[in-house]
């Protein structure tokens, strides 16, 4: 918390969550000695309160300004002008740092920055019902945001059923391939019965930092991602011996026979990681490993998943960090009651002597 003195005391009065969010926002855009674009920061509003109180707290002694804090601040504002709910304990520059990527996920074009086109890098809310918060984020183009809208995993499953029994190619500007990659995605964050997560494809893996609210899928993406890394084979087998009974072990290595040959021809020894992820994903498209991979999910309960998951974690075998949260850690923060929006809360600001930095 940063501490600053204002030359006036403030008077006692009662102000919403909404507007202490907004002068929280303002003095943080102070504290790095940018301003809100405008008209937001100097029209009269708790934004601009907030601006000017910083402003007058800090003067030049402020924080460097890197992109990352950019876009922080600028999600703020979005946020904070539609009534979204932005957790701040983990939504932090740095963690808009780790979530970053080169190419959108669903179009798969590169992602620009503050170009005004439609392949501007941009956050979007994984799941719509939620606010932005930790392990509800992913970095896609603005077309991909734009054309998800508010879709869930059942939207976006239905839209793909119905380009397929149409014979249509697209709708609102994406088409079959990559509105399944937005089901996918989305399946992530929405709890499905086991046998329901099993039988999806992998068409997407999930973002860094992502949570994953299915066990199957967890173990999904664990054994998909043995092949973006040296020494899968090894990593493979060890995980063979973590599961339970032979039909399992049986099952695991008939779906990774189906699926490495077919990520090998895409991609080739040697390929690029992007190249290689984009191969690994396109690999699910084969009915062959979908239906390998249908028999092997079989065989394992949810719980088992879960097991395999964490054993597999602890001896090194993920080859990205994986932490086990109960559910309602994972979506703390994600103010699903509110549906993503700041509840409506009036908060009462006491007479102090010096202004502080709301906490």
């Amino acid at each position: 918390m940063t501490l600053a003195t204002a030359p006036e005391p403030l008077a006692a009065t009662t102000l919403t969550l909404h507007e202490q969010i907004g002068f929280e926002l303002g003095w943080d855009y102070a504290h790095h000695r940018l301003v809100p674009p405008a008209p937001f920061g100097q029209e009269p509003s708790p934004l601009s309160q907030g601006l000017a109180a910083g402003q007058a707290a800090f003067g030049t002694r402020t924080l460097p300004a890197s992109r990352h804090v950019r876009k922080w601040l600028q999600l703020r504002l979005h946020a904070w002008l539609r009534g979204r709910s932005v957790e701040l304990e983990q939504v932090t520059p740095n963690y808009l740092r780790q979530i970053d990527v080169s190419h959108c996920p669903i179009t798969r074009v590169p992602l620009s920055a503050a170009t005004l086109e439609s392949s501007d890098a941009s956050v979007d809310r994984v799941r719509n019902d939620a606010g932005y918060a930790g392990g509800n984020l992913a970095v896609m183009s603005t077309r991909a945001n734009l054309a998800k809208a508010a879709c869930g995993f059942r939207d976006a499953l239905a839209v793909v059923e119905r380009l397929e029994r149409d014979g249509a190619t697209a709708h609102e500007g994406l088409g079959r391939a990559e509105w399944a990659r937005v089901a996918v995605l989305t399946s992530f964050v929405t709890p499905l019965p086991h046998a329901e997560a099993a039988a999806l494809p992998m068409l997407v893996l999930p973002p860094n930092r992502l949570r994953l609210f299915n066990p199957v899928q967890a173990l999904q993406a664990l054994i998909s991602r043995q092949l973006l890394a040296p020494g899968w084979a090894l990593r493979i087998t060890r995980l063979e011996a973590m599961l339970p009974g032979k039909a399992a072990k049986l099952g695991l290595r008939l779906f990774f026979q189906a699926l490495l040959p077919r990520v090998l021809e895409a991609a080739g020894r040697g390929a690029d990681p992007l190249a290689l992820r984009w191969a690994v994903e396109d690999a699910w498209r084969h009915e062959l490993v979908r239906r390998r991979w249908s028999a092997f999910a079989a065989t394992l309960r949810p719980d088992q998943c879960e097991a395999v998951v964490q054993r597999a974690a602890r001896r090194g075998l993920a080859t990205l960090r994986v932490q086990a949260l109960p559910l309602p850690v994972a979506t703390e923060g994600w103010n699903l009651a509110s549906r993503g929006y700041v509840p409506h809360a009036v908060l009462m600001k006491r007479r102090v002597q010096g202004l502080s930095h709301p906490a």
